[in-house]
């Protein structure tokens, strides 16, 4: 194992707890979010377990080292050949390259000698067809690039987590970009792992798509990260920039940005009707640093990043995230925790009088007792005001206990 590779603890931990049950591990992901590398780090878990390394088998379809069979029957033969009495450990390292895949992750499954894990990079690997043979049958584990903690482990160990987090703010936390020091190499990098993203993911699939017109999509999504908006304004807003785009046509990169992991969408929850609304959602990136190759923007909007990152992170903790609508006013993020709903608004500062009552007063309008956070970048005032916890970002970004 690479003695390089950064622990990534929160996806090896959810890998052993399903180590040897009789389900296929599934791992999505962004392109260079980092699944190799976590099948790495279980790989050395399992070694070190005492697992002898001929009942461990990997392929990434996308390396270039061996030639491997690309076709389902090909693929299951050549494996069945090489297992070795006891539990297998099987890696499928995009596999979506292999054609009609399914056939042989559904035959593998089936054999008592194998312990499964596969990976893709997009959520169209999770189609239909693949989800209606393995129903039941499945668990899934989505990676996200690095988290602020994960980010910091891959800088100088003498790194200053305040100044980091500037940093972590405009590049973004993809692994192999979180080591590079200058500006050009992380977009010329940024811009590589988008490219092959466009090209390799969507155009082969999309080959009539106007990619001009996705990119500014994309684009104009990235400069407008946490606001609320719609299919038809992203149109008109695209109108005004001079991008002609249907809204149908905008839900439809939508959908292919989200299926990538380039954007996630944050559905609005009715706090008093309890029910999730339809209409007018949020939009967030699945790494900051693609906001500032797609826009060059290394200034400003701090608000915004910071709830992106706050954003992914309740993502890594929570799975699920919704934007919580209360009459007129907004609860940033609402997330389900173990004992039932959490709720929290991000800041840049409450230190204004104002703005620490425009923030505090959605989540003390809650007539629940359920966990209630105000994040800011301040250090000073954190604590507990009235049942509400006021934490520091970054403090609260490297929180041990999640």
């Amino acid at each position: 194992m690479d003695k390089n590779l950064v622990p990534r603890p929160h996806y090896t931990a959810w890998l052993q707890r399903w180590k040897n049950k009789n389900v296929i591990k599934v791992v999505t992901g962004m392109r260079r979010s980092g699944k190799s590398c976590i099948f790495e780090l279980f790989q050395g878990e399992l070694r070190a377990g005492g697992i002898p390394e001929s009942n461990i088998h990997c392929i990434n379809f996308e390396s270039l080292d061996e030639e491997y069979p690309t076709d389902a029957r090909g693929l299951y033969r050549y494996l069945v050949q090489r297992l070795r009495p006891g539990v297998n450990y099987v890696f499928l390292d995009e596999v979506q390259h292999v054609a009609d895949f399914e056939r042989a992750v559904d035959g593998l499954a089936l054999r008592d000698d194998v312990d499964l894990y596969i990976t893709g990079s997009n959520a169209f690997f999770l189609s239909s067809e693949l989800a209606t043979l393995l129903t039941g049958r499945y668990v899934e584990l989505r990676v996200l690039p690095f988290s602020y903690s994960e980010f910091l482990s891959a800088r100088p160990s003498e790194s200053n987590p305040d100044t980091e987090f500037n940093r972590y703010l405009t590049y973004g936390g993809m692994p192999f970009s979180a080591r590079l020091d200058d500006e050009r190499s992380i977009l010329d990098y940024l811009g590589g792992v988008f490219s092959t993203i466009v090209l390799e993911d969507v155009a082969q699939r999309y080959p009539r798509m106007d990619m001009r017109s996705f990119r500014d999509t994309a684009a104009y999504l990235a400069d407008n990260i946490g606001n609320i908006t719609s299919r038809k304004r992203i149109a008109s807003g695209l109108a005004l920039a001079g991008t002609k785009a249907t809204a149908t046509t905008v839900g439809g990169y939508l959908d292919i940005l989200m299926e990538n992991y380039l954007f996630f969408k944050a559905g609005r929850y009715d706090l008093r009707g309890r029910e999730y609304l339809a209409t007018l959602e949020k939009y967030y990136l699945g790494d900051l640093g693609f906001r500032f190759w797609l826009l060059g923007k290394t200034q400003g909007d701090v608000g915004h990043r910071i709830e992106n990152a706050v954003y992914l992170e309740l993502l890594r903790r929570y799975r699920t995230v919704s934007v919580g609508k209360l009459g007129a006013a907004e609860v940033d993020f609402v997330v389900t925790g173990d004992s039932g709903p959490e709720y929290f608004q991000v800041a840049q500062t409450v230190l204004p009088e104002e703005t620490r009552e425009r923030e505090f007063k959605p989540l003390r309008s809650l007539a629940d007792n359920y966990p209630k956070t105000v994040l800011t970048l301040d250090r000073i005032g954190v604590g507990d005001y009235d049942g509400i916890r006021q934490n520091n970002i970054v403090d609260w970004l490297l929180e041990e206990d999640r």
